[in-house]
């Protein structure tokens, strides 16, 4: 294949120096969108911020699943009625950087359009039930003869294959399935979810980094290639050394530790006069560290927690005895106290209290752009910093459809006429 039908934007030895701090990584890297809700979106997203176009593939009048999932909404501004109150806080949270096409592809010419754009793109990627797309000739197999650079990234629950593979994948039954929520809640209360979908997060992650990795693999061969991301792999994997130690061992995991470490002591939260603080005693010395500003230097040379091991023997009895200290006085009056002493310590701060952190809004990621129909939104922003071209929010999440004439004119050559005709049709909006 000639090398120059495959390599779109990943700049060859003779290029580098030229545009290496002119743009983003993945400026000239084009991206078709057929993904909802979280994990898909969340990977796209991050592609988005690396400068790749991404297209966002949406039903007509429904669109994205999270459209409709509020409240809370960031109500419209523009005196425009539309079929949603708001553009929902959900929606708002993992759709930057893209624009939309509202395109129905239960039809001929709706698959068709389809067709095109995947011979003007790098990467496609979805997020249905293995197997469901090939009715509309959008599985991978079909695709790869249209254009056979395309890397396709399928986001499930259970894989391609297995036994499992035609369930639905949702974040909280994967957490179940897959041992993380037996591993999260307090030590004799029953298991419950991590406060965010962090199955979804983790598996959009793995995806944007394999979808990285195969770019990267085309630079060479001019070949793309499927790629197989789902919540239940990326989740077993995102069990790290909770697994290796039940591999290692043969045995049984020790359950749910709450905010506590199954084995270092003291490492948890505790709770103080007002509200609670997290403090690390994590080892000799910094546990000496602790006692001296607790104004208990004799629990250094207490026979029951002179080691870690000593102290995890004794935890629940330690645990109590720095607890009743920690209750004498305020969080606020803890973290003075704690101040420069080296030790691990934090406020458990609720969400509104950490998106208006002075380390957060510091380090820039709170970031307050333009929407088109909404006024001002705050959004976080792209969490990696880099000493040239920094990623980041260049667009506000769009609208449903708001860029349908755009994508169809400017990309695929439609004119006015025929554009105006698929709308009538019901085929875009």
């Amino acid at each position: 294949m000639p090398r120059r039908s495959w390599m779109r934007g990943i700049a060859t030895n003779e290029r580098w120096k030229k545009e290496v701090n002119e743009k983003l990584p993945l400026a000239g890297i084009r991206v078709l969108d057929m993904t909802r809700v979280l994990a898909g979106p969340y990977c796209t997203q991050i592609l988005g911020d690396f400068g790749a176009e991404i297209i966002k593939i949406e039903h007509p009048t429904r669109g994205d699943d999270t459209r409709s999932w509020g409240p809370p909404d960031l109500a419209y501004t523009d005196g425009v009625e539309r079929s949603f109150p708001g553009e929902s806080a959900y929606y708002l949270s993992v759709n930057r950087n893209k624009k939309s096409l509202g395109l129905s592809f239960n039809n001929p010419t709706g698959i068709s359009i389809l067709h095109k754009l995947v011979q003007k793109c790098d990467v496609l990627v979805e997020n249905y039930l293995p197997g469901s797309l090939a009715k509309y000739q959008l599985d991978y197999a079909t695709i790869a003869k249209i254009n056979p650079s395309l890397i396709y990234a399928s986001v499930t629950g259970y894989g391609q294959t297995g036994p499992f593979s035609d369930r639905a994948g949702y974040d909280v039954m994967v957490e179940a399935e897959m041992g993380l929520m037996h591993i999260t809640g307090e030590r004799e209360r029953p298991p419950v979810k991590v406060g965010v979908a962090v199955t979804d997060i983790s598996t959009g992650m793995y995806t944007a980094i394999g979808i990285l990795a195969a770019l990267y693999s085309r630079r060479d061969t001019g070949l793309g290639q499927w790629i197989d991301a789902s919540l239940s792999d990326c989740q077993v994997a995102g069990l790290a050394n909770i697994a290796s130690s039940v591999l290692v061992t043969g045995k049984k995991d020790s359950g749910r530790w709450g905010t506590a470490h199954a084995t270092v002591v003291p490492y948890r939260a505790y709770k103080t006069k007002d509200t609670n603080i997290a403090v690390g005693g994590c080892n000799d010395k910094l546990y000496g560290i602790l006692c001296n500003k607790l104004s208990k230097p004799e629990w250094k040379t207490d026979p029951r927690f002179i080691t870690n091991a000593l102290r995890v023997k004794h935890r629940d009895v330690l645990d109590a005895m720095v607890e009743a200290e920690l209750q004498l006085r305020t969080t606020q009056e803890w973290l003075v106290i704690f101040e420069g002493s080296g030790m691990p310590y934090a406020a458990v701060n609720d969400i509104q209290g950490t998106v208006n952190h002075p380390h957060v809004l510091a380090r820039n990621m709170i970031e307050e752009v333009d929407h088109k129909a909404c006024g001002k939104v705050k959004l976080v922003n792209h969490p990696v910093k880099y000493s040239r071209i920094q990623p980041g929010i260049r667009s506000a999440p769009p609208l449903l459809g708001e860029h349908t004439d755009e994508v169809l004119r400017e990309l695929l050559g439609f004119g006015e006429e025929e554009i105006g005709g698929l709308r009538e049709g019901k085929t875009v909006a």
